[in-house]
This record gives C-alpha cells, structure tokens and sequence, in this order.
C-alpha cells in the first residue's frame, strides 16, 4: 500500500481511539457494512457478464417488481452482520418485518437500517447505484430488538452512509464527527480515504426533480423551481439521475439541491423514511446541509411504521432554507 494512504479499517481505529469509552462494537458494524459493500459492487460491475442482471419474479413489501441483484444485496448485507454479536436486529426496505439475529448467535446492542440497492431500477441499464445505512442504538428491553428500535426520530442516528457503485465504489460514512468518503481500490481489495472532511456547498448550481411531475405539484412547488431556473445571479443546471444515491452524491460534492415533494398522485412522495431520508439527512447535515419535508427537518420527524413515506428536499443550506421560505409563503 502506497505511504500515506489511509484506509478505512485504519480510519476507524484511529475514530475509535478518540473515545476511550469504546469498545469497539460499532467499528466491527462498519466494517462489515463495507465487506457487504466490495461483495455488491463485484457483482454489480460484473452484473452485464453472469445471470444476475434482471427480474427475481418476486416483490418486496411495497409492491415493487425486486431485481435479482436486490434480493442478493438484501441477503449479503444481513449475512454481514447477524453472526458478529454487535447487533440485535435489522430493518431492511426489502422486508417487511424486522430481522431479527438468529437463536445461535449473540446479540449486540444496535439495530441497523439498510436500502440495500437503492436505485435498482436503473441496474439493467449500467447507471450508478448505491446502499444506504443507518445504525441506532436499541432502546427496547430486552436482547432481541424490536419495532420500537427502528422508530427512532433520526436525530437518535449514531451513525449513518451509503456507498455508491459507479466508475468507481465509494463509502461514505458519519459518526457525528464530519462526513469522509473511501473509494475502493480493486488492485488491494481496500477502501482507501480519499475525500477526508466532505463539506457540502453552502449554494450550488444543480437542482435534481423530476419535472415530469410539474403538473402534480403544488403551486409553491411550481414557483420555487421556477426561481431556482431563473435566477439572474447564478445559471443553475438541472440533472436527474432518478437514482437517489447517485443524485445526492454529486449534489454532497458539488452543490445542489434534490427534490422528491409530494404530489396529487403521492402526497408523501414515495421515498422512505427510515432506509433512505434519514440516513441522507443525517450525512448532509453533519456536511453543512439540510433536509426537509417541506415542513420539518427530516431528522426531527417522529416515525411512525417501518415503511413510512416522505417528501425529501435536501441538499445546499440555502436551496433548502430557500424552499422552505416558498412552503410558509415568504418568497
């Protein structure tokens, strides 16, 4: 390994030694969730050569038509960390109920949340992918989890990331302590740090909506992004990927905001609270960002089922402090 690369396990020790108090049980949680990252990314980068491309002939509990690659993701990120004795249970958008770890192994005192593919509708045609995560503390009694750890307003996240698989696979991860991101180098099977101390543009350029939806919106939806396409001070870009991971990575790098409000047709909007917004919120804002629903900052809202709904608006602090001035009529 070359002088001066930091890799992630290196990393994590380094976390670790900050706070004398640890035991070392979340660094295992993070180092499994990137055993179960290098595992998805090679067969996501071979996905087009083997029989995993395509449909499962399932669905999962939303109704949505599962893609072979989600259920295999789905199952090696459980397989990553029912047997390590740090976690008691699992929620996944996969499943409809919580996982719990099997009789023979021991339990921890965490829970984790995961969309293990998110963005999978786009597998089949080589655009960027990615896993999100998101770890709390059980606050049930017992050893066994239960839904209550799960509903957890996310401000309770201890810690949160995704991974995105792209040119290249990179983990992204907070702690509460900053944002960093790894990329993984094939060549030693490691991920290495390689943007140390993300921080999020206070403004940007992009705004990510899909504008097939304009005639479901809101008026003050209708003119906020109206604003932001015609604004004298600075030419905004619009780019939609449809895949939220790959969106909100390059708006994290660059500066933007993304926007999946409510509409007629789903007036939650149909991204999920606890596997997608609030792990998302939670690294935008320990980057400088913000999230919202339009009404309240995502990590305030009080959950309510495992698979609840919600408008996300995230990204640069004045795009979503500009937005939210549309929503209470000040703009």
């Amino acid at each position: 390994m070359k002088k001066g690369v930091t890799s992630l396990g290196r990393f994590l020790i380094e976390e670790q030694r900050r706070f004398p108090e640890a035991t070392g049980d979340f660094t295992l949680i993070l180092e499994q969730i990137a055993f179960a990252a290098k595992i998805i990314s090679r067969e996501v980068n071979k996905a087009g050569l083997i029989n995993i491309l395509g449909k499962a002939y399932s669905v999962n509990v939303h109704g949505e038509e599962q893609q072979k690659l989600d259920v295999y993701a789905n199952q090696k990120m459980i397989e990553a960390l029912d047997h390590i004795g740090k976690v008691c249970a699992m929620a996944s958008e996969e499943e409809d109920d919580v996982i719990h770890v099997p009789d023979r192994y021991p339990k921890g005192k965490y829970v984790v949340v995961f969309d293990p593919l998110d963005g999978s509708s786009n597998i089949d045609v080589n655009i960027s992918i990615g896993t999100i995560f998101g770890i709390y503390k059980r606050v049930s009694e017992g050893e066994n989890g239960c839904e209550k750890d799960f509903l957890q307003k996310g401000r309770k996240l201890v810690g949160a990331g995704y991974v995105i698989y792209g040119s290249s696979t990179m983990f992204v991860y907070s702690t509460g302590n900053g944002v960093s991101g790894f990329t993984l180098d094939p060549s030693v099977g490691e991920f290495l740090l390689s943007h140390p101390n993300i921080k999020i543009p206070e403004k940007g350029k992009i705004y990510s909506i899909n504008e097939a939806n304009y005639h479901r919106w809101d008026e003050k939806i209708r003119k906020y992004v109206e604003y932001i396409k015609n604004l004298e001070e600075r030419q905004y870009t619009s780019r939609y990927i449809g895949s939220l991971v790959a969106d909100f990575h390059r708006n994290l790098l660059k500066g933007g905001v993304f926007l999946y409000p409510g509409d007629s047709k789903n007036p939650k909007g149909k991204l999920r609270l606890l596997y997608e917004a609030n792990p998302l919120a939670y690294i935008v804002e320990q980057a400088g960002g913000l999230a919202t629903d339009g009404e309240q900052m995502i990590l305030d809202i009080q959950p309510e089922s495992l698979h609840q709904k919600t408008p996300l608006i995230i990204g640069s602090k004045w795009e979503v402090e500009t937005y939210l001035k549309f929503m209470r009529g000040e703009a």
